[in-house]
């Protein structure tokens, strides 16, 4: 199947995200603010010696490329790019937000609602076509998610403003097409890291001095950013933006599950029917004919 490769590499990455927790927890007590600057700074630095040392060839080739490009043709790549490193600031930045003023749970609630809003706005702006099955699935991590928010409508929405971000990154990255993919990411957390240079002076605490704080900060911006962001562009070149996104609840699913088995967390009977439910509609959405995959490709 032409697809296998790009659903192991949206599975790899959101799968390798589920792993977060682990390396969040040993530096759980810098400020969650100082863990984003620093992610982000480093995952910047990495990607720029990276271009710079081994990829100067394709981005040669690239520059050529979008030169070559009409007007229209240079305008829309930099709205997609810029936009793209704007809305995946704008998820990072609130997600942290949301963490530190308003609770763990809509931190993770959120990205149990992004793969509804990503379908729904692929389906709406990129005209992807669903199929019965795809709607029940929706249906099903549409309950999942009301189930988890019942009694809680503040989490909902602030979880909104996180999934919006990140639903919007992967709808207009579906059609980014034509540049190689570790160089349109490369642009986007350069950007990324531009945009909150302002902010660092004023929000980041003092400048931390232990060597274990950057051998995670390393970790993470290379592990759980830079790979799973670049197999997630990779996917999106294969499946359409609605796939990818339910795909994206493989990691509040295992997250889930480790907070009850490694870190011994409390949870309740509607909390497990909620995660059992958004699992189930991951399989209905997903377990389709590749007739169905190729007519959906087709009209995006």
């Amino acid at each position: 199947m032409k697809t296998t490769k790009y659903y192991l590499a949206a599975i790899t990455a959101f799968t390798i995200w589920g792993f977060f927790s682990f390396v969040l927890k040993p530096i759980h007590q810098y400020p969650s603010l100082d863990i984003l600057f620093y992610r982000v700074f480093v995952c910047a630095i990495v990607m720029l010696v990276i271009v710079l040392g081994f990829k100067r060839k394709a981005l040669t080739e690239n520059a050529t490329k979008f030169k070559a490009l009409p007007v229209k043709g240079q305008k829309k790549f930099l709205l997609l790019n810029l936009g793209g490193g704007l809305f995946l600031t704008g998820n990072w930045f609130f997600f942290i937000y949301v963490m530190n003023h308003i609770s763990i749970k809509a931190t993770s609630l959120a990205y149990l609602v992004c793969p509804i809003l990503t379908t729904l706005l692929a389906y709406f702006l990129l005209k992807e076509k669903l199929s019965k099955q795809q709607w029940l699935g929706i249906a099903l991590s549409t309950i999942g998610c009301a189930l988890l928010s019942f009694n809680h409508l503040t989490d909902m929405l602030f979880s909104l403003l996180v999934a919006i971000c990140y639903a919007l990154y992967l709808v207009s990255q579906r059609i980014n097409a034509g540049f190689d993919k570790f160089l349109v990411l490369t642009f986007h957390v350069v950007f990324s890291a531009l945009l909150l240079l302002p902010f660092y002076p004023s929000f980041s605490g003092p400048v931390p001095s232990s060597a274990v704080f950057y051998t995670y900060i390393i970790i993470i911006a290379v592990v759980f950013t830079i790979i799973p962001l670049f197999l997630n562009l990779y996917a999106l070149k294969g499946l359409t933006s609605s796939a990818t996104g339910m795909l994206l609840n493989i990691h509040p699913i295992m997250t889930f599950i480790f907070a009850i088995s490694v870190f011994n967390e409390q949870v309740d009977a509607i909390q497990i029917t909620a995660y059992c439910i958004v699992l189930l509609s991951v399989v209905v959405f997903n377990v389709k004919s590749k007739q169905k995959m190729a007519a959906s490709l087709s009209n995006t």
